[in-house]
């Protein structure tokens, strides 16, 4: 499978790229917004495009030509303001699955965040950012792609345990990146996850068990 990472430069994104690098049942695609990272990518032999999530779909249908799968792990960043996440979050995704849909993808999964599909659990603090994760996934779950959203805890930097738990509606918690790259590297293979939208922490069952629950999943 042609796999291409949106955001590859982000923490979740270079996990996520080095595990594909290094599993050979698939090829991965990074694709960056700045010259330099894209360099950095070729350097270490992996494959890179450059894309504009504020840009065109043209431009990331090309970026994405050839993919099976996208993986949309990008961001606006904690550092900018609310034109950015509305312009990345929302419309830089949206234009994403479009894009994906025009190359004939087959697959397409989304990192969300945890309980953006219920309004009444967005912390007040990030409404923006919530309403634009919020309606990107929506607008993917009206596509014709085979979708998977990932609702993550708070992210942390600590090494991947290896162990998550993943349900409908958790309570509150956190999760590696390591470990977010390591669900949506499984979400491409395990069968079941496909169509389903779930919320991600770190928990007490490795990450096959715990997607294999989501066959029970309506």
């Amino acid at each position: 499978m042609n796999v291409a990472v949106i955001g590859a430069n982000g923490k979740i994104g270079q996990h996520l790229v080095e595990q594909l690098q290094n599993d050979d049942k698939h090829k991965v695609v990074a694709v960056v917004r700045k010259q330099e990272q894209k360099q950095s990518w070729e350097e270490k032999g992996v494959e890179a495009r450059l894309a504009d999530l504020e840009g065109s779909v043209d431009d990331l249908q090309t970026a994405l030509n050839g993919s099976d799968a996208v993986v949309f792990t990008a961001g606006s960043g904690a550092n900018t303001g609310d034109d950015k996440t509305l312009l990345v979050d929302l419309d830089g995704a949206v234009k994403t699955v479009e894009a994906a849909e025009k190359i004939g993808a087959k697959r397409f999964i989304m990192v969300s965040a945890w309980q953006a599909n219920s309004r009444e659990n967005w912390a007040e603090q990030l409404l923006p950012y919530y309403a634009a994760k919020h309606y990107a996934d929506k607008e993917l779950m009206r596509s014709n792609l085979n979708w998977t959203i990932v609702r993550p805890g708070a992210l942390t930097d600590d090494p991947a345990s290896g162990k998550v738990v993943v349900g409908e509606s958790l309570a509150p918690g956190s999760v590696p990146r390591e470990d977010v790259a390591n669900v949506l590297h499984r979400c491409l293979d395990e069968s079941g996850t496909e169509r389903k939208a779930f919320d991600l922490m770190s928990g007490e069952s490795d990450v096959q068990q715990s997607l294999q629950a989501m066959k029970e999943l309506a």
